[in-house]
């Protein structure tokens, strides 16, 4: 029973016995006596304790609760089933299909780094040379978040600290246990191929940072319907999608915490791309890919511990916060203030406005301008934050936020004319 310590709430049926002396009525009265509090602390023992905070190692604001940004109430609703997953929807359209597969891949040795460009990234004029279809599939990556049996940064403890025999766990900001097997111990990344990807074209790769209670296939998949809002923004694009704690209130950034964490991921993802986009020479391509970092929710920590120590922050040609700004504010603010080619988009609710204000504050005090708007393109440089109008859920803001489908949204507005072109940064820079 969720919310009971079973080793605190054992129940002597012994003192339940009745003297058979007495008589039916004073029997009924008897019994009515016992089971009445016994009653009482069923119900109570049957509530389930209030959900964990979402964001791990921030400090939530008050009434900044995991039941205020997911108010719906039904597990079933929250966490559908397989039967229940949402499909790929395409209005006007029958549906198209994609694969899924789950394999485990040994990549091959990584090019190394050369010249990358960020020019045009809307859909190529002329059809490519053989058809295909979007491939999606999950893969697994030993430079992906977990398993993680380092340190927290943070707090310069380690991870991992909580033992239970030989079963180790972490204890969350929120103070629930996760343990290493069930919720740290998921390698496998979400990658995604548009069938109209051309990787002789340049492109740009977008690393999806999903936030609590999710996983790849139920949530960023089906129901956050991230592929299919890369695929259906035209733009030429691919899509890296880690896998961070399984199901759970925490926000860890796991090997994303450590220096060049980032830089590992993506140069293992070059191999896994390649080979998904079925041509070995393409490796060379992806390897000089610019990237866009999207970081939803919980997904602001790795987003932030990616910039700040990943290693090629200078390959970063934009990131997008969705609801996402709970902490970590000095990692924003100085990529902003140093790296004025890239753009930065901020999107929140009520539940992240504190947050939000206090880093544009921070911004004016380092003389860089922004906006309050989405309209127009995104330019190099660009810095824009977005309030949402109420009603808008927290649950629901990969699909809906400013508009409907907002990493769509943003990818083409990235894409807008006019194209730029930008030289690699050289191995000091990087």
């Amino acid at each position: 029973m969720i919310g009971v310590d079973p080793k605190s709430t054992t129940h002597d049926c012994a003192g339940l016995a009745m003297p058979l002396g007495l008589s039916p009525r004073w029997r009924a009265i008897a019994l009515f006596t016992v089971l009445l509090p016994l009653s009482s602390l069923l119900v109570q023992c049957g509530k389930a304790p209030p959900a964990a905070a979402i964001a791990a190692n921030a400090h939530a604001m008050p009434s900044d609760t995991f039941e205020d940004r997911f108010p719906t109430p039904q597990f079933k609703e929250r966490f559908p089933s397989d039967s229940e997953s949402i499909k790929w929807p395409s209005p006007g359209e029958p549906p198209r299909t994609r694969t899924v597969r789950t394999e485990k891949v040994t990549p091959d040795p990584v090019p190394a780094a050369s010249s990358y460009r960020v020019a045009a990234y809307a859909p190529p004029t002329l059809p490519l040379e053989r058809p295909r279809e979007d491939l999606t599939t999950l893969v697994s990556m030993k430079s992906s978040a977990f398993p993680y049996f380092g340190e927290n940064p943070r707090s310069e403890a380690p991870f991992l600290n909580v033992s239970s025999g030989e079963r180790k766990g972490h204890r969350s900001y929120s103070g629930k246990v996760y343990w290493q097997d069930e919720t740290y111990n998921d390698s496998r990344v979400l990658v995604h191929v548009p069938e109209h990807f051309d990787a002789k074209r340049p492109g740009v790769i977008v690393v999806f940072f999903h936030g609590n209670g999710a996983t790849l296939e139920r949530d960023v998949r089906d129901r956050q319907l991230v592929p299919q809002q890369i695929s259906d923004s035209g733009v030429n694009a691919v899509l890296l999608a880690p896998q961070m704690a399984v199901d759970a209130a925490d926000s860890s950034a796991g090997k994303f915490w450590q220096p060049n964490g980032f830089k590992r991921f993506m140069d293992e993802s070059v191999a896994h791309l390649a080979r998904l986009y079925g041509d070995p020479n393409s490796a060379k391509a992806f390897a000089n890919m610019p990237i866009v970092i999207v970081g939803y929710s919980g997904g602001f920590l790795p987003t932030a511990w990616s910039l700040e120590v990943g290693g090629i922050t200078k390959r970063v040609a934009g990131v997008i916060l969705l609801d996402a700004v709970y902490g970590e504010l000095d990692k924003f603010a100085n990529w902003i203030e140093n790296n004025r080619n890239g753009f930065f988009v901020s999107s929140y609710t009520r539940y992240t406005k504190r947050r939000d204000q206090e880093l544009m504050a921070m911004l004016r005090e380092k003389g860089v301008s922004y906006r309050e708007d989405m309209d127009g393109p995104l330019r190099p440089g660009s810095v824009v934050f977005v309030q949402t109008r109420d009603g808008i859920t927290h649950r629901s803001y990969v699909t809906q936020a400013w508009t409907e489908h907002p990493v769509k949204d943003v990818l083409v507005k990235m894409a807008a004319p006019p194209t730029r072109m930008a030289s690699a940064p050289s191995a000091s820079s990087r």
